[in-house]
């Protein structure tokens, strides 16, 4: 009998755990009463925009959500979920991160979610949202404006549609809004948050003219580029509230007649026959007078081409001297003091006449690029050296309609190797990179021996100045959350002329990165170098930026060598110190070295630590041994996300929220 009772009670144990298993795992078990509530969001989340299992989260733990990838807990709560470039595919679907009420970051960049944004009202916490570089549709979310505390909300890059609310203006915490690349119309809000540090609603349907607040007032026309409606002060565009020709008069003419009404159209009626004679001889008369305007136009043509041929100089040849006596002296970044104002056309020897007419004298516009200004306009501009470079020298040039650009002159001799045909493709390609952390190539000019190349202009320097000050004072180095970001930046920039084309920077240096209207890196002059061969020979102050490859012909570059050159400027961002007082030094004793120059205490050493390793595998003598630029970006952001970490613990420990 006892026998028999233990088998009834190990089959009624066995029973238990069994039924117990399953509705752990049942779908149609109620979560809530088995798991924390922010472990259900997660896993809600999770079975709608996963829909390719990326993110191997188990149910085995109870409590082992805080351990999940993307996942950062406090106290047992969900305060951080970063889930940046997963290759996430699906929906973001309602109820499900929207229960997370102790959420202070959400990060679900550079995925491929669709569908619409659902209400994050039940997130009051929240202060950073980047929901970017995804295929999320719908209107503006406006559960977002209940998000009091937010401080970041990034929504570009995704298909967008209809206004931006008005009430935008309540979220006054906003240091950085992007709304770009979407297809938001309607009227820019007048923006009022005095913090707002980036801003920009470029690549929209926007309309109208654009607020005048102090605000909206600090961004420059970067900002809101390719929305062809703008206008206003701020885009420095006038706006017509009345048709062109428009006059008091109009309003008491009788009324147009339907068919003269009806040809104002496009649409083609048939006219009263009283009127087709008529209409016959103003025709004739018409191509008659034409045909005699050209005939005279011929005749002025010749004339003005055979007295241009009796009077036209030699062309210059490439030792002349072609900058003013009015500038100073140019310091061995490339960068120059103040000068005075000079006149552009005084500068630059632009073919005047019948070689304009042909597409080689004109100013070409990149793909996409609105014709802003003419060649004659630009011509006309006042300028200012900014200073000579590898291959050539730029200005400042401020035109008449107060629009600021810079112009780099290249120089004749260094590019001569490069025909015209080639200049064109080349320019060509690299006008068409458009990327946050490059300087734009809005337009170029090549003519006999004057090669031109517009970018918009950056007001805050170059990194070389931010770095090493002025000469008469000691540099001290920049911060380390400073470099990070600087690093970071560039590594972006880097990354995207690798990967979205076949080209490469080729002449990476601290003065060929220059700071924005927000004061984020941008590169420029990049894969210039490759319309010229210059050795390291005839540019003794870059050499030191030169991965050992490229040192005899820097056309030889690559983007291992732009690799090369990025560890050199990292260790010049770390130290203050420019490359030519980098001592050659073994990985292991790197560190030391940087932590000697910078004389800092050892609360960021650890972050300091990872940086100086990042340079030296970086300016390794093999190029094969290098990383890629994607694979440095993914260890800076590593980096980024580690400190942001530390700094949720102490503020957690500090009570600071």
């Amino acid at each position: 009998m006892s026998r028999l009772m233990l088998i009834l009670c190990f089959l009624l144990l066995s029973y238990s755990f069994f039924f117990c298993s399953s509705a752990a795992i049942s779908p149609s078990a109620p979560l809530n009463s088995l798991l924390p509530s922010d472990a259900v969001s997660l896993l809600s989340f999770k079975s709608k925009a996963d829909l390719d299992n990326k993110l191997l989260y188990t149910l085995n733990e109870r409590f082992d959500y805080c351990q999940w990838r993307g996942v950062k807990c406090v106290q047992g709560r969900v305060v951080r979920f970063v889930l940046q470039g997963f290759g996430l595919r699906g929906t973001f679907p309602a109820n499900s991160l929207t229960h997370l009420d102790q959420l202070r970051i959400l990060n679900l960049r550079n995925n491929s979610l669709s569908g619409p944004i659902p209400d994050l009202s039940g997130l009051p916490n929240l202060k950073t949202l980047f929901l970017d570089h995804n295929i999320f549709t719908g209107t503006f979310p406006l559960s977002v404006l209940s998000l009091h505390r937010l401080i970041i909300l990034d929504l570009s890059r995704n298909n967008f549609t209809g206004s931006l609310p008005v009430e935008l203006t309540v979220l006054d915490r906003l240091n950085y809004l992007r709304l770009d690349s979407n297809w938001f119309n309607g009227s820019i809000p007048p923006l009022n948050q005095t913090q707002l540090q980036i801003f920009n609603v470029s690549n929209n349907n926007l309309t109208g003219p654009v607020p005048v607040t102090p605000t909206l007032k600090k961004f420059n026309i970067r900002s809101f580029l390719w929305n062809p409606s703008l206008c206003g002060e701020v885009v420095n565009k006038p706006c017509r509230s009345t048709p062109f020709f428009d006059s008091p008069s109009s309003a008491a003419s009788p009324p147009t007649p339907l068919y003269q009404d009806a040809q104002s159209q496009g649409i083609v009626l048939t006219p009263p026959p009283q009127q087709k004679n008529k209409k016959v001889g103003v025709i004739l008369g018409f191509v008659v007078g034409t045909l005699i305007l050209i005939a005279a136009v011929l005749c002025l043509f010749t004339w003005v081409k055979k007295r241009r041929v009796e009077t036209e100089p030699k062309a210059t040849k490439c030792t002349i001297e072609t900058i003013t006596n009015s500038a100073v002296n140019t310091t061995a970044s490339g960068t120059a003091g103040n000068s005075q104002e000079i006149k552009l056309e005084k500068e630059v020897k632009v073919p005047q006449g019948p070689q304009q007419q042909m597409k080689s004298g004109n100013l070409i516009f990149c793909s996409g690029e609105t014709e802003l200004y003419s060649l004659e306009q630009l011509m006309r501009a006042s300028a200012e050296l900014l200073g000579r470079g590898t291959i050539g020298t730029t200005y400042k040039a401020l035109m008449a309609s107060q629009l600021i650009v810079s112009v780099k002159r290249l120089d004749a001799c260094k590019t001569s190797i490069t025909s015209a045909e080639a200049f064109e493709q080349h320019m060509e390609a690299v006008g068409m990179l458009r990327h946050p952390n490059l300087v734009a190539v809005r337009a170029y000019f090549q003519a006999k021996q004057e090669r031109l190349v517009i970018y918009d202009y950056q007001p805050n320097g170059s990194l070389f100045n931010l770095i090493h000050g002025s000469r008469s004072t000691r540099a001290k180095p920049l911060h380390w959350t400073s470099c990070l970001k600087i690093a970071e930046d560039v590594a972006q920039g880097l990354a995207y002329i690798h990967h979205a084309s076949k080209l490469t920077h080729g002449n990476l240096k601290s003065s060929n990165v220059l700071l924005g209207s927000d004061f984020e890196a941008c590169l420029t002059d990049y894969s210039l170098i490759a319309l010229a061969d210059i050795s390291s020979d005839d540019d003794p102050d870059s050499a030191r930026y030169k991965a050992p490859e490229v040192r005899k012909s820097a056309r030889r570059a690559s983007p291992g060598s732009d690799v090369y050159a990025y560890g050199i400027l990292l260790l010049e961002l770390l130290t203050g110190k420019p490359p030519s007082q980098h001592p050659h030094l073994s990985p292991p004793d790197m560190p030391d070295w940087v932590r000697a120059m910078r004389e800092d205490d050892n609360e960021e050493d650890r972050w300091l630590a990872m940086l100086v390793d990042l340079a030296s595998i970086c300016s390794l003598t093999s190029p094969e041994q290098r990383p890629t630029m994607r694979q440095i970006l993914k260890m800076i952001q590593d980096i980024k996300d580690s400190a942001m970490v530390e700094n949720n613990k102490r503020d957690s420990h500090t009570g600071y929220s």
